[in-house]
């Protein structure tokens, strides 16, 4: 299971927010680049990255730090928050980005988001983040009637191989992950590879992600407050 450092973006600036409140922005590093390297010298390899300013007005707006970070270090950037048009997915992977979460996106206008994935296939993930297992969009500010499971079981149909899910009630919470929604979607699609997202509070929840057999974890605020230390996150990441 890979353990995937996470860097949320505003105004260019790395923070968290808890379940999804903007108002709840906490910045964490006044410069992204710095923290990004702090996870490549651990030997992380992978990096979500999110543009929240993006997510909640509807298109890219961190394009400078996007670029820093695939320019200054080698990590495996999976973005997401905003993403739109075709125009801005050809400028992410012009610019290095390993992979591109098709969050909003997928629930507005699946008819774009098959084509991309016709063209660019294992570089999509599926963003399939919910509340109370209903699939939430738009920086998590605009809610659906989309049921969770349904939602990704349909687009694993079509092609998608990587799922990353959140559950909004336990984002930046710390009480534990969501393993209702993991055990409820591996079970509906046990073939996508999912990434788990939100809640992490401690290293024994990664040890139980991990023998869930999850492709990988997202770990965000977890790491911010000092819970969890590079050094843990690291030697869990070497050891899968």
């Amino acid at each position: 299971m890979l353990i995937i450092p996470a860097i949320d973006m505003i105004n260019g600036e790395c923070v968290r927010l808890s379940k999804g409140d903007y108002s709840s922005k906490k910045v964490y590093e006044k410069n992204p680049l710095l923290q990004a390297q702090k996870f490549e010298d651990i030997g992380l390899t992978h990096l979500h990255l999110v543009d929240l300013d993006g997510a909640k007005c509807g298109s890219v707006q961190n394009w400078k730090v996007i670029e820093t970070l695939c320019s200054k270090t080698k990590l495996k950037i999976d973005f997401g928050g905003g993403v739109k048009t075709t125009k801005e997915l050809e400028l992410l992977f012009e610019l290095g980005v390993d992979k591109v979460t098709c969050g909003s996106i997928a629930v507005k206008n699946k008819d774009l988001v098959l084509d991309w994935l016709s063209i660019y296939k294992d570089k999509l993930i599926l963003g399939a983040d919910c509340q109370n297992y209903l699939i939430k969009t738009s920086g998590w500010l605009e809610a659906n009637e989309l049921e969770v499971t349904s939602f990704v079981k349909d687009y694993f149909n079509k092609g998608f191989k990587y799922c990353i899910s959140t559950d909004i009630a336990q984002d930046g919470m710390m009480k534990g992950p969501s393993f209702a929604l993991y055990n409820k979607l591996q079970q509906a699609v046990p073939n996508m590879l999912l990434i788990a997202s939100g809640g992490i509070s401690c290293f024994s929840d990664l040890l139980q992600l991990k023998a869930k057999n999850l492709y990988g974890t997202i770990v965000g605020k977890a790491y911010y407050e000092g819970v969890l230390s590079l050094e843990e996150m690291g030697r869990l990441n070497n050891a899968c």
